[in-house]
């Protein structure tokens, strides 16, 4: 079998990472295909997974209308990757993934979560042969959405597929039970962030002041902006494949940014998300609050006054680490659901009576 994915950001890499390896031991050809975009190439090689770039994407361009033109320049080279690998099923999301399952008439899978906006999801849910997401999702996609208990980060932070390295510390430069916080600032540069405001400047500033007095601070600063010289902070630099890692580690995590507060909540990590003036309401962050592993604020105040309260708080870890066993363990292994859908090449009637058992039509339970 020929299995095509489509990894256009740092998360797709980790969300098909495991599933890419198994299927190539398993004798099949995968191809993955990207863009330059932040540190998805990095990943990718760092992983040894097998890819081509069809382009770049401008993070200046962060309106509808620029990523539409954006893509359409693009769509040449996907539609001629994509007919020259001649794949047997597709996964990926939106117009990318749509594309290459018209030019080459193959089932296309989409995995989605529950992400702003609707302009993904219009132009590639007509194309699905099926749709999987998470059950807290909040969309109904119609008859060929099915979920799953857990989220798109167990498919790479599922106690059945990570282990974490305690070597991280090494690497960071941190001792053995120093305790360190992660501070992420989010680029705000993707579709679904188009018009949001996270962290101001000042706030900025002000937090990692406010932190640096009670734990180490690493910044990693999305956008590149940041100049921690004069700041009691040091700047977030190991090879990004490391990340989870370092977040298994770590007292806390504080951003403004979506995916790796998830992260950090499945690894029993306090992770604390500063809305800014996303409105949006994604039933992940309410699943992760309701179990106790992630907190979501509206003002700057309540988010820095919380993250000082968990960081002089020494039984904080124990609970957090409590609440992951109680948890997470439960959720979905996504790997292995991922890897018998592309093996039935998106049939869902043809896949193992074990991944029928953990998907559920999206229309039943709602």
């Amino acid at each position: 079998m020929r299995i095509l994915v489509f990894a256009n950001t740092p998360a797709h890499v980790h969300l098909y990472r495991h599933a890419v390896s198994r299927l190539e031991e398993a004798g099949h050809e995968v191809l993955v295909l990207t863009r330059e975009y932040a540190c998805t190439t990095d990943l990718l090689e760092f992983f040894g997974l097998p890819y081509r770039r069809y382009g770049a994407h401008d993070t200046a361009a962060s309106s509808k209308v620029r990523l539409a033109r954006e893509f359409a320049g693009q769509a040449g080279r996907i539609a001629a990757e994509a007919t020259r690998f001649r794949p047997d099923v597709v996964f990926g999301r939106g117009p990318y993934a749509a594309l290459a399952g018209t030019i080459t008439r193959s089932p296309v899978v989409l995995v989605l979560d529950d992400e702003p906006g609707d302009f993904n999801h219009t132009v590639s849910r007509p194309f699905a042969t099926c749709i999987l997401s998470p059950a807290v999702t909040r969309r109904d996609l119609g008859d060929d959405h099915y979920t799953f208990d857990g989220f798109k980060e167990c498919a790479y932070l599922h106690p059945a597929v990570f282990e974490p390295d305690r070597a991280v510390r090494d690497y960071l430069g941190v001792g053995s039970d120093e305790r360190y916080a992660l501070v992420r600032f989010n680029a705000l540069d993707a579709l679904h962030d188009a018009g949001l405001e996270g962290f101001g400047r000042r706030q900025r500033r002000d937090l990692i002041e406010r932190l640096s007095r009670h734990a180490t601070v690493f910044v990693s600063d999305e956008g590149g902006g940041m100049d921690l010289a004069e700041l009691p902070a040091r700047p977030y630099d190991l090879h990004p494949a490391l990340i989870h890692d370092a977040m298994a580690e770590a007292a806390l995590l504080v951003a403004d940014t979506g995916t790796m507060i998830n992260e950090a909540a499945l690894l029993g990590t306090p992770a604390l998300r500063f809305r800014g003036t996303d409105d949006h309401e994604y039933g992940e962050f309410a699943e992760l609050e309701r179990v106790g592993l992630a907190e979501q604020f509206d003002e700057y105040a309540a988010v820095r006054e919380r993250a000082i309260e968990l960081l002089t708080d020494e039984s904080a870890d124990d609970r957090w680490q409590r609440r992951r066993r109680e948890y997470v363990g439960d959720l979905v292994d996504l790997t292995d659901l991922l890897v018998d859908v592309a093996e039935a090449k998106g049939s869902l009637e043809a896949v193992d009576r074990s991944t029928r058992r953990a998907l559920r039509p999206r229309s039943a339970s709602t």
